[in-house]
């Protein structure tokens, strides 16, 4: 059986060695906050337990308040990191009253009415309420899945709440020998190292969560454009093809919209890149006020921007196209001195069975219509309405009628 001392070290160097990891996270990615509460539950862990450990060279249970206050301090701290990786917002109080009331019952059942039983109760108590409000966080599924570091953390935290249920009643039908810091039975022993186990795959599904959490917006960042902050090509793409499955599922058409920016060669010619680029910019602003949630703006290169509107109509797509173009003609008429007016032409087409679950087919008919307003006069759209068959065997999906609108 291992000595008592052995077992308090390994704790100490167990969460030494994870608040370093957690330090090393926070560091490399400080928008990540979580780490910062993870590293501090880790080196108050430690900190407890090198405190608790006093006990076995002092002959007072004063370390085994501190540290025990300390711990439960720790573990209200690791479920502050996980409320701030679900983006909740975390306050002072709980952890405080948490603590605060842990630090009184202990000092009660110390100074004022000795008893290991219920200050053994007390501390797992305290110990297992953060991590039992924590469990729906960690257990619920966001976005149709579940995290699977979060997965682990909640498990994992629902066997430390069982383990400290155990030492309770083991503790209060002296199951296992007497319950002591100085010199641990057998069962005490085996708890102890289970508990130490149990941390470390704790903060393990933390890791997890956090590795997730980075891989997904490093995903993210790979399917936006750079100086936009909208979707991009390859963004777009993988939307088209998640439309044209659906619709192609259940016959539900769908809207696309390829715009292009007027004129924008001489803006970079005339007034710089840098112009250019502050135009872009804002044009996607202007467009993003006039979209309606669920649709999509990405840009697909150079001047060239497309809105995807799901469950729209090719009636639909135009209304927002024109809205679109309202909002630039609305800015142009304001500029003034040096303001550089934005004027667009925008193509509209719809989600036909013809078209299938080939979306390259929907640009193409998007794009004709965007060459008609183009050659109509420019800072207009139109729309691509294939005609219906004039005669037997004709396709109609390759023939365009363009209704031009001013």
């Amino acid at each position: 059986m291992l000595s008592v001392p052995t077992l308090w070290t390994v704790f100490v160097v167990n969460f030494l060695a994870l608040g370093l990891i957690w330090a090393y996270v926070m560091r490399s990615y400080p928008k990540f906050e979580a780490a910062r509460f993870w590293t501090g539950s880790a080196f108050a862990a430690a900190m407890g337990a090198a405190l608790a450990s006093l006990r076995v060279v002092v002959d007072s249970l004063l370390p085994l308040l501190a540290g025990g206050t300390v711990l439960i301090f720790a573990a209200c701290l690791a479920a502050m990191g996980i409320k701030r990786f679900y983006d909740q917002q975390v306050t002072w109080r709980g952890t405080a009253l948490i603590t605060g009331l842990s630090f009184a019952a202990l000092s009660f059942f110390i100074f004022a009415y000795d008893s290991s039983s219920m200050r053994v109760l007390i501390y797992s108590v305290a110990q297992s309420l953060p991590l039992a409000l924590t469990l729906k966080l960690l257990l619920s599924r966001r976005d149709g899945r579940q995290n699977p570091g979060a997965r682990l953390a909640g498990t994992v935290a629902i066997l430390i709440v069982a383990i400290y249920a155990l030492r309770v009643a083991g503790n209060l039908l002296h199951i296992g020998g007497e319950f002591s810091f100085i010199q641990f039975s057998p069962l005490q022993s085996a708890l102890f190292l289970i508990l130490i186990f149990l941390s470390m795959a704790w903060n393990f599904g933390f890791l997890l969560m956090a590795i997730d959490r980075l891989r997904n917006e490093v995903a993210d960042l790979a399917l936006l454009d750079d100086l936009t902050g909208v979707g991009n090509r390859r963004h777009l793409l993988q939307r088209l093809t998640e439309e044209c499955a659906r619709s192609e599922r259940g016959g539900e058409p769908f809207a696309l919209l390829v715009i292009d920016l007027d004129g924008f060669k001489r803006i970079n010619d005339t007034h710089g890149h840098a112009a250019g680029d502050a135009c872009l910019q804002h044009f996607t602003l202007m467009a993003q006020t006039r979209l309606r949630p669920g649709d999509m703006l990405a840009r697909t290169g150079g001047d060239e921007f497309c809105i995807v509107l799901p469950a729209s109509t090719l009636r639909e797509g135009a209304m927002i196209a024109r809205r679109v173009l309202d909002v630039c003609r609305e800015d142009a008429e304001a500029c003034v001195g040096a303001d550089i007016p934005i004027a667009v032409s925008i193509g509209v087409a719809q989600w036909s069975r013809e078209i299938g679950p080939f979306p390259d087919r929907l640009i193409a008919a998007a794009d004709h219509a965007l060459y008609a307003a183009k050659n109509d006069g420019k800072n207009r759209y139109a729309v691509y309405d294939p005609a219906p068959p004039l005669a037997p065997g004709y396709d109609a999906a390759f023939e365009l009628a363009l209704r031009k609108q001013a």
